[in-house]
């Protein structure tokens, strides 16, 4: 009954993790423009044709999802540092799509510097998620 519990418990934490990393990288305006202009591609190979964004509602509530997203990383962060259960490359990932997708309109400015260290952080999670699994396949070798 423990193993259920505690399997349980790992999937909402991972669910949570990846809900948080998704909900803050649709926080940042240009995915949600890349995401229309994708919408917007995909109706016109089916044959309908859209003028203007589809998807222009979603700016409107980015905030609201990048909020979302911060608080369930803090819920995962509380984990993380309470039961050591989650893998740390997925917290810098987290941490590096949250910092990318940052949608607030007065730090527009600082758009580039976000994107550098959000992509920094993710490229450094990803190198690290490599490593780890070239080394265990050389290691079965």
């Amino acid at each position: 009954m423990i193993k259920v519990a505690n399997k349980v418990k790992e999937k909402f934490v991972g669910i949570a993790g990846s809900v948080s990393g998704v909900t803050s990288f649709l926080g940042s305006w240009q995915v949600c423009h890349n995401l229309c202009l994708g919408l917007i591609a995909f109706l016109g190979i089916l044959g309908i044709t859209i003028v203007g964004m589809p998807l222009i509602f979603l700016t409107k509530i980015a905030i609201y999802f990048w909020i979302v997203a911060i608080v369930l990383f803090i819920i995962t962060l509380w984990i993380y540092f309470k039961k050591r259960c989650i893998s740390g490359k997925l917290i810098i990932l987290n941490s590096g799509l949250i910092i990318a997708g940052t949608p607030f309109q007065s730090f527009q400015k600082f758009s580039t510097i976000f994107w550098s260290i959000g992509g920094s952080l993710v490229t450094l999670s990803l190198i690290l998620f490599l490593k780890d699994r070239l080394s265990v396949k050389l290691n079965e070798k």
